[in-house]
């Protein structure tokens, strides 16, 4: 048996699949108080015996949300001297042009605890000053002094050349024995010294954090008697060892998420679907990401907390539009009297109103109740019970109250500008980024993904929706299908006309070493082992680069006239204009190594929730002029291939709500996906 495990800020997720395609699933309030427990409560729900696994993987939100909710280590900086400020300076941009009020990023390290070692390398990698190892002790010696519990070290140009860093790490190893240790040049090996100095104090601010955690989920799974291969997803969309994520924690921060994009990138590629939005609504936040030819979009430019105000982390992160917006997200009035939605969530714990845990905030699922839209004795597949005279009470005072409305009335205002505020993140990945969302599919997943899908896909003409089967289980699924993964880069500067391929073959080979040392360590043999390489390249005198994919034999090339019209033919697709005259720059390397795994599993082998046919009806509102519509209520493991309907109607399974709104065209395909044609 295969598990995956998927940790998100309200519900923790599990999917797991036997050797006949047999696929389980079960979802539990995530308990942050123990993370563990959560896992353990999914483990039960699916009557699952971890000794009976031989794989094992996992996602969670345990990086992020120590870094959002900055309860990391105590983090000690050394860096090169003079430089222990670039951290703070950062840089001179103000993505808040005209509020007064916008500030600067602060540090995860405080100044008292950036120190410097008297040292200096060129940016060609050659030593101006060697490592001075007496300002080098008296630097630890300070920091070990202060009770630091983990060190970034991160020096001038170790990019190019790490040998003062190597050093630096030897004498913190020797001297400060039981420190956590992040050296910029094992975590990132691209120049930008703000954003270099920026992702490798992240690595070490979560580090024993992490560290720990994976530790004692070891230690819980060993107690289960579970003997086979443990793997935790990554951002950038791959697998990587339990002992790889202990030694770079911040390529986990978004290893939940991205694992619904997987999976909705196997679904595009099963049904030939060329361009896929994929929507992931939780309970605290909803996630949008564009899916080209198959692949997802990635990008190495992303901010741990969002650009205003967040954390510069420069490594691949599958390119996700995240909104707090979410199934708890809270609803508020502002000082000026305007209904606002998010991004405070209720959490798990108390959770929504109607949960009758303790919670007296109205939510985004108080008003889905009150309006119809989901069962009261069927949530989660009848998991949670919900209390609608709880949902109407805070509704009521908190809303419909201080705003003179109906409870309907404030339900659906609720409900309105929440979709509206998802729809922005769904834009900002489509329209935003030149793709017109009415030459896309939009494929909803998470607990109310479906539940808003159609209204969202209405918001901006997005004329199909695609429902998987289980969308409130697809992240965790989505980890059952990827690989191995492992980004690398070097920054290698160069004008293209000065260079020549076998300059630039033997720079890709230590990259490649490095890339198959570690998926050979993590099991991978030699014929799964898949390199793809780039080169970043810019014309002269730009800021910023654009990868262009390299499949020529680089030993053997001595033109490099179809590598220049690719990447002009980029910039063209990108920018809209693109300069072939232009003299050309190559800045990094970036190799791309997977380790494939055999992990293809059929979307419809899903277990069967029951009985299939009409469990009633039940009045719905879909909007305020039309009133309550009888809407028949069914369950989806009722229908089978082919099968048609038109909406309205409510189709309820296991931890998930779909709603078809008039008009709405639904059938069953031969995977077992419902094919949402959009009403006008």
């Amino acid at each position: 048996m295969r598990i995956a495990v998927d940790i998100g800020g309200t519900f923790t997720d599990l999917v797991a699949v036997d050797d006949q395609g047999q696929i389980y699933r079960s979802k539990s309030l995530t308990t942050p108080d123990d993370l563990a427990r959560g896992i353990l409560d999914c483990l039960n729900g699916a009557k699952i015996d971890a000794s009976q696994a031989n794989f094992f993987v996992h996602g969670s939100t345990v990086t992020i949300n120590a870094v959002l909710e900055r309860k990391g280590a105590r983090t000690g900086l050394i860096t090169t001297e003079g430089f222990r400020d670039v951290y703070e300076i950062g840089r001179g941009n103000r993505p808040e042009g005209y509020n007064l009020f916008f500030k600067r990023p602060v540090p995860l390290v405080p100044r008292d605890l950036r120190l410097e070692v008297d040292e200096r390398l060129y940016a060609t990698g050659e030593v101006l000053k060697p490592l001075d190892e007496q300002s080098a002790d008296a630097t630890i010696g300070a920091l070990k002094a202060a009770g630091v519990e983990s060190i970034a070290v991160c020096l001038l140009h170790a990019y190019a050349n790490p040998v003062h860093e190597r050093r630096l790490g030897e004498l913190l190893r020797q001297r400060f024995a039981d420190v956590y240790v992040s050296l910029s040049h094992e975590i990132l090996r691209e120049f930008r010294e703000y954003e270099r100095t920026s992702t490798t104090a992240l690595n070490s601010y979560v580090g024993p954090l992490v560290s720990r955690y994976l530790v004692s989920l070891e230690k819980l799974l060993g107690e289960g008697g579970f003997k086979g291969t443990f793997r935790v997803m990554q951002s950038n969309g791959g697998l990587m060892s339990a002992e790889t994520a202990k030694k770079m924690p911040v390529t986990m921060m978004e290893s939940g998420p991205v694992a619904g994009v997987i999976a909705a990138a196997s679904l595009g590629e099963s049904l030939d679907c060329r361009h896929i939005i994929s929507f992931d609504m939780g309970g605290t936040t909803a996630k949008a990401s564009l899916i080209k030819d198959f692949h997802p979009e990635v990008t190495s430019h992303y901010y741990v907390g969002g650009y205003v105000s967040g954390h510069p982390m420069m490594l691949p992160v599958v390119d996700i539009v995240e909104v707090g917006n979410g199934g708890g997200s809270i609803a508020w009035i502002d000082p000026a009297g305007g209904l606002k939605v998010g991004p405070q969530s209720a959490g798990a714990a108390p959770g929504p109103a109607c949960y009758g845990q303790g919670g007296t905030e109205p939510t985004v699922t108080d008003a889905n109740l009150i309006v119809g839209r989901v069962d009261p004795e069927y949530f989660l597949g009848s998991g949670i019970r919900l209390r609608r005279d709880h949902a109407a009470a805070a509704i009521t005072e908190k809303i419909a109250k201080p705003l003179g409305m109906s409870l309907e009335e404030a339900a659906l205002g609720i409900l309105t500008i929440a979709n509206f505020n998802m729809s922005l993140a769904v834009r900002a990945v489509s329209v935003e980024k030149g793709y017109d969302p009415r030459d896309c599919v939009l494929v909803p997943s998470g607990g109310g993904g479906a539940l808003h899908a159609m209204a969202i896909a209405r918001e901006l003409s997005v004329p199909r929706v695609i429902i998987p089967p289980m969308p409130a289980h697809f992240s965790a699924f989505g980890m059952l299908l990827a690989d191995l993964k492992h980004d690398y880069v070097q920054t290698f500067v160069r004008e293209l006309s000065e260079t020549t391929g076998a300059q630039i073959a033997g720079a890709f080979a230590v990259l490649e070493k490095s890339a198959t040392d570690t998926l050979r360590e993590e099991g991978a043999g030699p014929e799964q082992i898949l390199l793809r390489r780039f080169l970043d390249m810019r014309y002269r005198g730009q800021e910023y680069t654009l990868p262009v994919p390299v499949m020529e034999d680089l030993r053997v090339l001595n033109n490099f006239d179809a590598i220049r019209s690719r990447f002009d033919q980029l910039h063209q697709e990108h920018y809209g204009h693109s300069a072939p005259k232009e003299p050309v720059m190559m800045v990094n390397l970036r190799l791309s190594a997977l380790g494939r795994l055999d992990n293809r599993l059929p979307l419809a082998s899903v277990a069967r929730d029951g009985d299939g046919g009409e469990r009633g009806k039940r009045p719905v509102i879909f909007d305020g002029a039309q009133g309550a519509i009888q809407c028949p209520i069914l369950l989806r493991s009722g229908f089978k291939v082919g099968d048609c309907m038109d909406g309205p109607a409510v189709i309820e399974e296991v931890g998930a709500t779909i709603l078809l709104y008039p008009g709405d065209k639904m059938q069953v395909n031969e995977f077992g996906h419902l094919v949402i044609e959009v009403g006008s």
